[in-house]
């Protein structure tokens, strides 16, 4: 069973991930943060996992990564797309170039617009898309090298087309959101109800977050779970209830916040 953790910095709300095919094996972290890299070595050793890539999704403007300072501490890889200019990237991917780790693949596909050198990355059934797509946004173009007509094309022509079900795991998110899916977003995302590319490039023009450091607006934190984290909640309303049947005590109600 494929083991994965979200893994969460407070400071610069930025999702990273940690990804292996087992405890034991070896283990990928994508857009890891410096400020976290204790953790990150303590995780590793606690599942005892060898780090063989650490991976970014593109440069970042919110945080700074920590793919020179992992390289320091392990043995491990660094990717990036080959648009990135970062000194201390070992292998540079290219479009549908696969990253082959310990019996899982990550496809790597190239969506810029956020940054030149932005991709997302497709493993089974979900897709990291770094600050491309977020949960109901997608990453602001107006910092250097964005380009709002070039992640139009990423959003419709790549990263939409995925199956529905294809789970989303983004970069950022300042809501308290942790996942989606591409049919959520295509329904639910309203930037993505733009219905052409010049219109999509005038909304854009009006994303203007705050700080640098933010790939997006912050919105008032929802109460209400995106579809993919409600189904996750549902599934696990079932399982209480049939566990609680199977014993002989009553299914406990659970309380929705609305």
């Amino acid at each position: 069973m494929m083991l994965f953790r979200q893994l969460s910095d407070a400071t610069t709300r930025t999702l990273s991930y940690l990804v292996a095919s087992r405890r034991g094996g070896k283990a990928a972290l994508i857009d890891p943060v410096r400020g976290q890299l204790k953790f990150y070595l303590r995780l590793l050793e606690a599942l005892d996992l060898e780090l063989a890539f650490a991976i970014d999704t593109h440069t970042h403007h919110g945080h700074d990564s920590a793919l020179g300072a992992l390289l320091m501490y392990t043995d491990c890889v660094t990717v990036m797309g080959r648009e990135s200019r970062v000194d201390c990237v070992a292998r540079h991917l290219r479009d549908g170039e696969v990253i082959e780790l310990d019996g899982l693949e990550l496809e790597a596909m190239h969506t810029p617009g956020h940054t030149p050198d932005s991709y997302s990355l497709l493993m089974d059934d979900r897709v990291f898309t770094g600050d491309t797509l977020l949960i109901r946004g997608t990453g602001r173009t107006d910092l250097s090298g964005g380009d709002a007509r070039q992640q139009y094309d990423s959003l419709f022509s790549k990263l939409l087309r995925l199956p529905g079900s294809t789970l989303v795991y983004p970069g950022h998110d300042y809501n308290g959101r942790h996942v989606s899916s591409i049919e959520d977003e295509r329904r639910d995302n309203p930037r993505l109800q733009a219905r052409s590319v010049e219109q999509y490039a005038a909304l854009m023009q009006h994303v203007r977050p705050p700080l640098p450091g933010q790939s997006d607006t912050p919105e008032r934190a929802s109460l209400h779970p995106t579809g993919a984290r409600m189904r996750e909640l549902l599934a696990a309303r079932a399982a209480l209830t049939l566990e609680g049947g199977a014993q002989g005590v009553p299914p406990r109600r659970v309380t929705w916040l609305r």
